[in-house]
């Protein structure tokens, strides 16, 4: 176990989680917790943070650490744990597109951890970016009162809209940032904006014109070669302004549906939450 942040301050702890039965049996995770000087002693409501493609990196890392010192217990899996994302890329997605499978398993003893933790409210919502934008959708329409909000960042949608009229069927309240520049995704925002209304979920969606694709990011990351390429296609890289505001409406709307965090310590004492 590896820890960073010292006495009162935010913590974030290298963690191993309880397998479920299809499961990754060594599961690894990154355990955000909030300051106590900050954030009183708790206790605070969970996010379960589902990674990129490119797995659990110093940017991943970094969202998570944002987000406890947002109020919230993150904790975040590595669907990668078995054997990195050479290993594992093919059969996470595999198991993305089957809405099933040890990915999802992961995903769940994460929310289950967060659950059993003292620290916890038993409120949990779900964050996603890129690969794992597309898990926090899955996971938004899962049965009823599994997560309370979701977090949809610049996650691929389902292909026809039957099926998405289908997974957003009573799903929880759902907050979702597209990149304008992310050709991947053109279209996405509208479709999803379009499904959750008809749908009556509550929602808050957002394209953002100048962003590209992983523009929440606070740095570049994955293969180095990759880089020009994905920026190119996909526009991918960080975006301060987009991120800024992204963020912005993120942590209001989870403080809305989740309580805690800096936003609904703001509603409570009549300010506005720091970005």
């Amino acid at each position: 176990m590896t820890q960073s942040g010292a006495g009162g301050g935010t913590t974030l702890t290298d963690v191993r989680l309880a397998p479920r039965p299809g499961g990754s049996p060594e599961l690894g995770g990154v355990l955000g917790v909030p300051s106590r000087e900050v954030h009183g002693e708790g206790p605070w409501p969970g996010v379960v943070v589902v990674h990129e493609a490119f797995g659990v990196d110093d940017v991943m890392r970094r969202q998570v650490r944002r987000l406890a010192e947002a109020g919230y217990l993150a904790l975040m899996p590595d669907l990668f744990t078995t054997g990195g994302a050479r290993r594992c890329l093919v059969a996470t997605f595999r198991a993305l597109a089957a809405g099933h499978g040890r990915a999802f398993e992961d995903v769940e003893s994460a929310r289950s951890e967060l659950l059993a933790l003292d620290g916890c409210t038993g409120r949990i919502g779900v964050i996603g970016f890129c690969m794992g934008g597309a898990f926090a959708l899955q996971l938004a329409g899962s049965p009823a009162g599994r997560y309370d909000a979701a977090s949809v960042n610049y996650g691929r949608l389902p292909s026809d809209d039957a099926s998405l009229d289908a997974l957003l069927a009573g799903a929880c309240p759902v907050v979702a940032s597209y990149g304008g520049r992310d050709a991947s995704l053109r279209g996405a925002a509208d479709r999803l904006e379009r499904g959750l209304a008809h749908a009556g979920v509550v929602h808050d969606v957002r394209e953002y014109p100048s962003a590209g694709h992983s523009f929440l990011n606070d740095a570049p990351n994955g293969p180095r070669p990759l880089r020009p390429v994905l920026q190119r296609v996909l526009g991918a890289g960080p975006d301060p302004d987009a991120a800024a505001d992204a963020w912005t409406r993120i942590e209001a709307f989870f403080g809305e549906h989740l309580g805690g965090g800096r936003a609904a310590a703001a509603r409570q004492g009549g300010g506005r939450a720091d970005t």
